[in-house]
């Protein structure tokens, strides 16, 4: 028998029953799998939706996008935490809000770096984190999960849990400075005309070896991770582009900071070693 078009599933419909699914299989996972698993089925689902094209919508710019493919994925991640752990809070880039009483929070990028992903560009990924406490400023970051899917790769890592690469142990070497290591960064256009906030981050990018400015947080601070960008450095940061990645940095050795300079504020993350120096490089003229 065949379906009409109007008895074809929604999108919405179509997430929801995928999230069902998904529930019944995982209701048993641990923290730790849970969210290495909804990252990487967060970031497939994403990655099929734009096989099959997707509309964009522009938020604060040209660059600043959302699409289908977003929002679908984050109400997977969001369906799944709502069934899994429904004491929970959540905080999703795309809209999702539910809050804690058990004081925990999962925060949600369902695609990072969505601009590369309208571009058909393989540098983005799907990022989540769990904290207790408030999310902006958590009292404790538990772990972090990122899933790449262009290269397959899983990170999932926190403060107390050994930071891994599809289940190999990753770790952050100390670098002798920042002049001999690589720099993942990011300064929207709009901010190189700022003296305020350009100079202070010039200091430091003319400082290092080597840059690299691709416009996904969570896939560079996984690259920090794991050894394939020595230290990152950009302003002004959500919780979701932070806070996943800096689980990871954490897991692996290395340091997540915040300072304040040139009027923003500044996330920092790397070795102990080249981060102190990326702070001093901010702070002083």
């Amino acid at each position: 028998m065949s379906t009409s078009p109007e008895q074809q599933p929604t999108l919405t419909e179509m997430v929801d029953a995928i999230a069902k699914t998904y529930s019944v299989a995982h209701a048993d996972d641990d923290d730790q799998r849970l969210a290495a698993t909804l990252v990487y089925n967060a970031g497939r689902l994403a990655w099929r939706l734009r096989e099959q094209g997707v509309e964009t919508d522009f938020k604060t710019s040209i660059s600043d996008v959302v699409t289908d493919a977003d929002r679908a994925a984050e109400q997977f991640v969001a369906a799944v935490l709502s069934t899994l752990r429904p004491e929970d809070g959540i905080l999703g880039e795309e809209g999702t809000a539910r809050e804690s009483s058990s004081g925990r929070t999962w925060v949600i990028d369902p695609v990072d770096g969505t601009y590369n992903f309208t571009r058909g560009s393989d540098y983005w990924c799907s990022a989540l984190a769990l904290v207790k406490g408030d999310p902006q400023e958590p009292e404790e970051l538990v772990l972090g999960a990122v899933h790449r899917p262009a290269m397959g790769y899983t990170w999932v890592g926190g403060p107390n849990i050994p930071s891994m690469r599809d289940g190999e142990k990753v770790r952050i070497d100390a670098a002798p400075s920042l002049e001999k290591t690589c720099l993942a960064t990011y300064l929207h256009p709009s901010f190189l005309a700022n003296d305020q906030v350009r100079e202070p981050w010039n200091r430091v990018a003319s400082t290092a070896a080597t840059l690299r400015m691709l416009g996904a947080g969570s896939v560079d601070l996984a690259g920090v991770a794991d050894g394939t960008s020595g230290a990152w450095i950009q302003h002004s940061v959500p919780a979701w582009d932070w806070l996943p990645g800096k689980a990871l940095i954490e897991g692996a050795g290395g340091v997540g900071r915040k300072i304040s300079a040139g009027g923003v504020e500044w996330c920092i993350a790397g070795s102990a070693e080249v981060v102190d120096e990326i702070a001093t490089l901010l702070t002083h003229d």
